[in-house]
C-alpha cells in the first residue's frame, strides 16, 4: 500500500485510533505508550501486516523537527521556574556535560571496539546522547509513583534543555565525518555562536511573545492559540537562519511566557499539552514506519552491546561526573544514571547522517532506533522497582500537589468575595498586571448588578466584587495589600 492523498486521512486516523486505545491497555504494562505507537507503525510499514510503503528520511526529518517544537515548547509552557530555580545549574550541567561526556564514551567504545573510525562513532555517541524524562515520568504516574527532592524538577529540566547540545553534536560530527576533518577553534566558537545566538533570541522572543498577546486584541478566543503557535514557530525557525540553536530559543522562549503573567496562559498550556500528544504519536508513526526490521537483525549483537556500555557505563560516568562539583547523594545520582532512557529525539537526530549521505548512515540510524527501543523497553518497565529500592520515590498520597508534572487540578483553599473600593491601586488595571499569588484563582467578577468572567485581559474598576479561590491565608494578605477589602460573606471553604 501507498501512502497518496486520497487514503492518507483514512490510514493516518485509524493508526491514531489505535495507537490511542490500545495504548491504554500497553501503559499498564510499565512500557511508555510512546513505545507502543512506534510498534504500531513499524507493524503498519512496509514489512508489516500493514504493507504501507514508506522510505522518506527527509520528510520524516521534517515531521520530527516539527514535533519536537512542539514538544519543547509545551514544556516549556508548562515549566514552573520556582521549581527548577533550585536546581538550574545542576540541570544545566547535565543536559550540557552529562551529555557531552555520555557522547564521548559511547564514542570511544564504538571506536575501539567495533572498528567505526572516531568520528563515526563520536556521531553514533551524539546522536544517542539525549534523554527522554517525558516517558519517564509517563511511567511514574502510571504506577502512582512520585520522586523525592530536587530529582523531579533536575529531571524536567534535563529533559527540555538537553536536545539542544545533543542536536549541536550531531551536526558537528555529520560534518566532520563528510568533511573528514575539523578544526578545534571553528568548533568552539561555532558552539558560541549557537547558544549565544538562540539564548538571546530566546529570551527576547519570550518577552516579545508575552508583551503582543497581552496588548492585541484579537476578539476571537480561537485566534490566540494560533498566534503563540505562530510566534512560537518564528522563534525557531529566525533563530535557525541566523545561525542559532532554535531548539533552545523556543525552549526559553515557552518558559519565559509560561512564567510571566499573560492572558490566557493557563488554556494555551492546556491547549498545547494536547497538541504536544498528537504531535509525538504521529512523530513516533512516522519514524515506525521508516524503519525495516529485516535491517535492524543483523545488528542486534552489536545494538545490545552498545545499549549494555550505554546503560551501565556511559549514562552513569556523564551523570556522575557532571554533578561531580554538587552536594548530591549516591542514590540520586544512581536514580538519574539509570533514568537515561532515549526516546523519539536520537531517532530524528539520526536522519541528519542518513540525508547527509554518509558511508555508515543507515547503520547509525538502525542501531540508534535499537538502542533507544531496547532502553526504554529494559530501563522503562524497572524504574519503579528501582526508584523504591533507591528509596527515591514518593508514594501516590504524598506527592506534592504542585509538582511539575502533575496533570489533575487540585481545588484546596478558600473561597471569598473581596470588594474594590476608590483609591485602590489595582482599579482600573488588567489581571495579568497584577501579578497575582500563585494559584489564586478569580472565579467571577460582579459589577453594577451584572457577573463578568473575567481572563486577563479584564479590567478592573472600583465598586466591583471579586470572587476569589485562594489556596491560603497568606495568599489572601497578598491580595489585601492590593487594596481588596472583604466584602460581606464568605462564601466558601474547601479542604
Amino acid at each position: 500500500m501507498v501512502l497518496e492523498t486520497s487514503n492518507i486521512l483514512l490510514i493516518g486516523s485509524l493508526l491514531l485510533l489505535i495507537s490511542v486505545i490500545a495504548g491504554k491497555t500497553i501503559r499498564r504494562l510499565g512500557v511508555p505508550t510512546l513505545i507502543f505507537f512506534l510498534i504500531v507503525g513499524i507493524l503498519a510499514g512496509s514489512e508489516g501486516v500493514g504493507g504501507i510503503h514508506f522510505d522518506n528520511a527527509k520528510f520524516a526529518q521534517f515531521i520530527g523537527i516539527v514535533a519536537l517544537n512542539f514538544i519543547l515548547f509545551s514544556g516549556g509552557l508548562d515549566t514552573r521556574w520556582q521549581h527548577i530555580r533550585p536546581v538550574l545549574s545542576k540541570g544545566i550541567a547535565l543536559s550540557t556535560a552529562g551529555v557531552f561526556i555520555t557522547a564521548l564514551s559511547v564514542g570511544v567504545f564504538v571506536h575501539y571496539v567495533f572498528g567505526f573510525t572516531l568520528a563515526e562513532g563520536l556521531l553514533l555517541g551524539s546522536v544517542i546522547s539525549a534523554t527522554d524524562a517525558a516517558a519517564v515520568f509517563s511511567i511514574l504516574r502510571g504506577k502512582g509513583i512520585g520522586l523525592k527532592g530536587p530529582l523531579q524538577p533536575m529531571l524536567e529540566l534535563e529533559s527540555g534543555s538537553n536536545d539542544p547540545m545533543a542536536y549541536f553534536l550531531t551536526i558537528t560530527f555529520t560534518g566532520i565525518v563528510a568533511q573528514g576533518d575539523a578544526d578545534a577553534w571553528t568548533l568552539v566558537l561555532s558552539f558560541f555562536k549557537e547558544f549565544i545566538i538562540g539564548g538571546a533570541l530566546g529570551l527576547l522572543m519570550g518577552r516579545a511573545s508575552v508583551w503582543l498577546i497581552n496588548n492585541i486584541r484579537l476578539g476571537t478566543e480561537g485566534l490566540y492559540p494560533v498566534l503563540t503557535l505562530g510566534l512560537a514557530l518564528f522563534t525557531y525557525s529566525c533563530t535557525h537562519a541566523l545561525g542559532g540553536n532554535g531548539f533552545l530559543a523556543i525552549y526559553l522562549c515557552a518558559i519565559i511566557m509560561g512564567n510571566s503573567p499573560m492572558v490566557r496562559r493557563r488554556s494555551l498550556t492546556r491547549f498545547y499539552d494536547g497538541q504536544a500528544w498528537l504531535m509525538q504519536i504521529i512523530l513516533f508513526l512516522t519514524l515506525g514506519l521508516q524503519v525495516f526490521p529485516s535491517r535492524i537483525l543483523p545488528l542486534v549483537g552489536t545494538g545490545l552491546a552498545i545499549s549494555a556500555f550505554l546503560m551501565f557505563v556511559a549514562r552513569p560516568l556523564g551523570v556522575f561526573l557532571a554533578l561531580l562539583p554538587f552536594r548530591i547523594n549516591r542514590r540520586n545520582k544512581l536514580f538519574l544514571s539509570w533514568v537515561g532512557l532515549r526516546g523519539g529525539v536520537p531517532i530524528v537526530f539520526a536522519t541528519y547522517p542518513l540525508l547527509a549521505g554518509l558511508d555508515k548512515a543507515e547503520m547509525i540510524f538502525n542501531l540508534v532506533f535499537f538502542i533507544s527501543v531496547t532502553s526504554v523497553l529494559l530501563q522503562g518497565t524497572t524504574l519503579s522497582p528501582v526508584a523504591r529500592l533507591l528509596g527515591v520515590s514518593v508514594p501516590a498520597n504524598r506527592r506534592r500537589l504542585d509538582a511539575a508534572f502533575e496533570t489533575e487540578d487540585q481545588v484546596h483553599g478558600e473561597q471569598r468575595v473581596l470588594h474594590i473600593p476608590p483609591g485602590a491601586r489595582s482599579a482600573g488595571r488588567r489581571i495579568v498586571e497584577l501579578r497575582l499569588p500563585q494559584r489564586v484563582t478569580i472565579l467571577s467578577i460582579e459589577r453594577e448588578g451584572r457577573f463578568v468572567l473575567p481572563n486577563g485581559s479584564t479590567r478592573l474598576a472600583v465598586g466591583d466584587r471579586v470572587q476569589v479561590l485562594a489556596p491560603d491565608h497568606n495568599a489572601l494578605t497578598e491580595l489585601r495589600r492590593l487594596g481588596w477589602e472583604d466584602g460581606e460573606e464568605e462564601t466558601a471553604s474547601y479542604a
